[in-house]
């Protein structure tokens, strides 16, 4: 009896020998890479030891601080590993203090290890959150720019075939028609005149230069700088040139009429 007594209590300091030199080693050596799908498993061993504690299990205590260890190893690596993967995508301040509290700690005890596992593992969640929240936001911000390009390009695009119609000679003409009558009020009977005097001006081209005068575009303004007066595009827009000769027009002659008439006459308006 006494024999057996002797290895029972020999076997027992054996286990808790080995039991405690697993802790002493888990506290120590902490995992490179620990996928975060162990997590989970270490929190289930940890309910499972407590069940063996509760059934009396002479081992029991010594299990429940190796897996409580064990899953705060566990949290540590994949915090550590989440705190690199969201770096600049999140704030880290919480997620910084779960991995400094993880490796400050020198305690054993199983309720410290599970808060501070428990700790870590909701400032992951936080953290991961909170990337995805910046990678939707940037993501946004990217389409809405695009967007906005896209709009700005394709106005560039329309403004420019407007453009591009004006500074023909028939648009030209469309164009000085409508602010003719906008304008000044006249009608079909002034507007035949003004084809008139532009035609034998310029052709209604706006890139039209007279290299003896310097008489430039359509009105055939001297000098062409004149009609900066009407917009900073005079050069190249018909438009700003029709502005600024229909202007002169009704300023030196009253009516396009009474310029082709003084141009009939003299050569020059």
């Amino acid at each position: 009896m006494n024999s057996l007594s002797g290895k029972a209590v020999a076997h027992k300091r054996a286990l808790t020998v080995s039991a405690a030199a697993v802790l002493a080693v888990a506290t120590v050596v902490t995992p490179v890479v620990v996928q975060s799908a162990y997590a989970e498993p270490a929190k289930a061993s940890i309910k499972t030891a407590a069940t063996e504690v509760a059934k009396g299990s002479p081992i029991a205590p010594m299990t429940v601080s190796h897996k409580a260890a064990q899953a705060s190893f566990n949290a540590l690596a994949v915090a550590q590993i989440t705190a690199e993967q969201v770096k600049g995508r999140a704030d880290l301040t919480q997620l910084d203090a779960a991995i400094d509290a993880l490796q400050n700690n020198y305690s054993s005890d199983p309720g410290t290890l599970h808060t501070l596992t428990v700790s870590a593992d909701d400032a992951v969640v936080d953290a991961n959150k909170a990337a995805i929240a910046h990678d939707a936001a940037v993501a946004a911000a990217q389409k809405a720019a695009a967007e906005a390009a896209a709009q700005k390009a394709a106005a560039a695009r329309a403004a420019a075939a407007a453009l591009a119609r004006v500074n023909t000679p028939s648009g030209a003409q469309a164009v000085a028609q409508s602010m003719a009558a906008s304008r000044y009020g006249w009608g079909g009977d002034q507007f035949s005149c003004l084809v008139s005097l532009w035609n034998r001006e310029s052709g209604w081209n706006y890139q039209a230069y007279n290299a003896g005068s310097g008489a430039t575009g359509i009105p055939q303004a001297l000098p062409g700088s004149k009609m900066a007066s009407a917009g900073g595009d005079w050069a190249t827009n018909a438009a700003t040139q029709i502005s600024w000769g229909l202007g002169y027009i009704a300023g030196s002659y009253g009516t396009p009429c009474g310029a082709w008439g003084h141009s009939q006459s003299y050569g020059w308006y």
